[in-house]
């Protein structure tokens, strides 16, 4: 089933998190519990209907994605095509769906009057990179996770820079960010492809190991995982959409 283009109708809006949650209490109790264990106790004990995944179905997104299905295959799954993404990665998020079975995977895109207004030229990300992220990728994706109070992530430490110290769980803004995959290896995350024969980015194989947009992204290299390609020859190495604490500011 191929994914939506957008969400199914807007449900009422669900009570937010309390202000005084202590995260140090909350990784205590959920350090114990392995990665299924945590995306169960999240997605379906404790905040049902309140927790949405972010995925850019690239290289390694199928691990995490693959994980979700098995707990709940109906959990919200948010996928933000910027109109710069190469087509492999749309071709790719399609297989996806269809072999894990996900069924709420709610494909969104920049507002045509921002682009309009801001990047007449389609040409922003040449002289300002980190505007071009906010028009389309924070904008869209501020309206689309608005209903929700949890926010998974794919990030992992191993990625290095502002992740090597990722925690499986933090306060970001208004949501509780889960992380569950904070703490498995290069290693790990490539037995879970040999392990379970999940299907790969096809641009892997030309060597690229970490995906974006065509024009902010460049191979780089084969033999493990690398964001070198990303931004190439700009001192920018993150999207800006998992800042700490959403202290993001392209200004």
């Amino acid at each position: 089933m191929p994914p939506s283009t957008s969400g199914p109708s807007a449900s009422p809006s669900p009570a937010t998190l309390p202000p005084a949650l202590n995260i140090g209490a909350l990784d205590r109790l959920l350090a114990p519990l392995n990665t299924d264990q945590l995306l169960r106790q999240v997605i379906v004990d404790a905040f049902p209907s309140r927790t949405v995944v972010t995925t850019s179905f690239g290289a390694e997104s199928a691990v995490l994605l693959t994980l979700i299905a098995k707990t709940d295959p109906a959990t919200p799954v948010v996928f933000l095509d910027t109109g710069y993404l190469f087509a492999q990665t749309l071709t790719y998020r399609d297989e996806l769906v269809r072999h894990l079975g996900l069924t709420d995977v709610r494909t969104i895109t920049p507002d045509p009057g921002d682009l309009a207004r801001e990047d007449p030229e389609g040409d922003l990300h040449k002289h300002d990179p980190d505007r071009c992220c906010r028009l389309r990728k924070h904008l869209p994706l501020e309206n689309a996770l608005a209903a929700f109070d949890v926010w998974i992530s794919g990030r992992k430490r191993f990625h290095g820079g502002d992740r090597a110290s990722l925690p499986r769980v933090e306060i970001d803004g208004r949501y509780l960010k889960v992380n569950p995959l904070a703490d498995w290896s290069e290693a790990a995350i490539a037995r879970a492809f040999t392990d379970t024969g999940l299907p790969r980015h096809p641009l892997i194989e030309h060597g690229f190991t970490s995906i974006g947009c065509f024009p902010c992204t460049e191979p780089s290299g084969t033999g493990g995982y690398s964001r070198a390609g990303r931004w190439p020859g700009r001192d920018k190495t993150e999207c800006g959409i998992h800042a700490p604490n959403g202290r993001y500011n392209p200004e």
